[in-house]
């Protein structure tokens, strides 16, 4: 009687155990968890963040595009200048090409 009983005792004493390190291992992956999670939300704040930074200045560039400002008018006149010129050729036509010394 006595073998049986010191066998119960370790069994549950070995069951103690496992459930011990059991309820240590959930609680290290929760925590692992929660750490991963608050990790992805910070990445996801930051890129919200930069996405929101671009509407911003993209709507504010469209407003200023339609404004009538006359430093806007004058930036317009001076890029439209600046395409015609690059448009022209460098060369007149039929002009001789350089020759090599």
């Amino acid at each position: 009687m006595q073998t049986k009983d010191k066998g119960r005792k370790w069994m549950w004493w070995f069951l103690g155990l496992v459930v011990a390190f059991q309820l240590y291992f959930v609680r290290e992956l929760l925590a692992a968890f929660a750490l991963f999670a608050v990790g992805f939300a910070a990445i996801a704040a930051v890129i919200m963040g930069l996405y929101m930074l671009q509407k911003t200045w993209e709507v504010g560039v469209a407003k200023l595009a339609e404004s009538a400002n006359p430093v806007v008018l004058f930036a317009r006149r001076a890029v439209a200048a600046l395409e015609d010129l690059a448009r022209r050729p460098l060369r007149r036509p039929g002009s001789a090409t350089v020759r090599s010394i």
